[in-house]
């Protein structure tokens, strides 16, 4: 018998986040930032300590080359990655409930960064009142 030779099954392919890009890192609604292992514009394979269970469905915030997106998910699989004496790491395969574009070419704001003095992209204040930005305003 032969080896069978396995095929691509994915819709779109998948590629990975350079270091110093937005798309390496991911934060839940919830505030949790979790790495990102490979991205295509319809899911995303993560990684972090928190556990989420497949089946459901949550918000990630995402900051792609066009600006900062809140998409939303749904939990394809689970499993835990890596066991430390006092630390469990989980990957998680995310499925996006509208295409995103991942395609590479925008740095990392400091939204994602741990050192809050570097200059990074600030994200326009919403219009008084409305909870809502004006991109004409922001743009300007």
């Amino acid at each position: 018998m032969g080896h069978a030779v396995l095929s691509e099954r994915r819709r779109t392919p998948r590629r990975t986040p350079e270091a110093g890009e937005s798309l390496c890192r991911v934060r839940l609604r919830t505030g949790r930032e979790l790495s990102v292992i490979d991205v295509s514009p319809l899911g995303a394979l993560i990684e972090g300590d928190t556990r989420l269970l497949p089946n459901t469905h949550l918000d990630l915030h995402v900051v792609t080359h066009t600006g900062r997106i809140l998409v939303r998910c749904r939990v394809v699989r689970a499993f835990v990655h890596r066991l430390d004496a006092d630390l469990v790491s989980y990957r998680v395969g995310l499925m996006f409930e509208r295409t995103v574009d991942v395609s590479p070419g925008y740095a990392l704001p400091s939204l994602f960064s741990s050192d809050h003095g570097q200059a990074g992209i600030s994200y326009p204040e919403p219009l008084p009142g409305t909870g809502v930005v004006d991109r004409h305003i922001a743009s300007a």
